[in-house]
């Protein structure tokens, strides 16, 4: 019998090696390709900038000041391409690993959450990269002066390496933090909260949030509110799904 069970234990850690193999085979693959078309990459990415200043009277650029700050930027902008593409086949890879072991109704409840979480994320990036860097930028550009009121005009030369680090940053920030929902619903199938748990510290979360926002974005209200406000959606939305699923429990039960 514990012949059995270390011959199970030892089958399950092989599935799993195979597994991070495949998804780091897949990571390393998409890295590679990433970096060959590293420069479309790193256009898309600082279009945000290019379009907040497309209008502006002093002629615009990104600087770098270290000889391998490119090359590593590069680098840099291939990897982030690459894992949020893998992202979904970690995911598949997970779903196929767990699959097996479960019986047909939990394969039914867990799989909306699968196709909900890249969603999530995309969405969440989408965000970023439409609204709130563009709104960002010009906020930031406002403080420039041109000289008249100062002995010296204050004028932004941003660094390719800080400003590329800034949004793949805010990318990820706002992806993971749409992942509430799918956390919070999980939360509540496996009986750790409810609805009414989540409307009565709704105040408390309200403060969490936006501390929550204040660590994870720049120093200015435009990328904090930004985030804080869909959280604050997603954490509404959040209870209605878990007040939902309470429903079908009590009828199943």
């Amino acid at each position: 019998m514990t012949t059995n069970k270390e011959e199970g234990f030892i089958s399950h850690l092989t599935e799993l090696r195979k597994r991070l193999i495949n998804s780091f085979i897949f990571l390393t693959f998409l890295f590679v390709l990433c970096y060959f078309f590293s420069e479309e990459i790193y256009s898309f990415l600082v279009s945000p900038y290019a379009e907040a200043v497309k209008d502006s009277d002093i002629e615009r650029r990104l600087i770098f000041t270290a000889l391998q700050e490119t090359f590593l930027t590069y680098l840099k902008v291939s990897f982030f391409t690459a894992f949020f593409l893998t992202f979904p086949y970690i995911l598949i890879q997970i779903w196929k690993f767990i699959a097996p072991g479960l019986y047909e109704h939990e394969k039914s409840a867990i799989m909306p959450y699968l196709v909900l979480t890249p969603i999530l994320f995309l969405l969440g990036g989408m965000l970023v990269y439409y609204l709130i860097m563009p709104l960002a930028i010009k906020f930031f550009l406002s403080f420039e002066t041109s000289g008249i009121s100062t002995s010296l005009p204050i004028q932004l030369e941003a660094k390719v390496n800080e400003y590329l680090s800034l949004i793949m940053k805010l990318i990820f920030a706002f992806g993971l933090s749409f992942q509430l929902p799918v956390v919070l619903s999980l939360l509540a199938r496996i009986g750790f909260i409810d609805s009414t748990f989540l409307r009565e510290r709704r105040k408390y979360v309200v403060v969490i949030i936006f501390a929550f926002a204040a660590i994870l974005t720049p120093p200015d209200p435009i990328t904090q509110i930004g985030l804080a406000l869909p959280l604050l959606l997603l954490y509404e939305l959040s209870i209605i799904s878990v007040r939902m699923i309470e429903k079908k429990i009590n009828k199943n039960a």
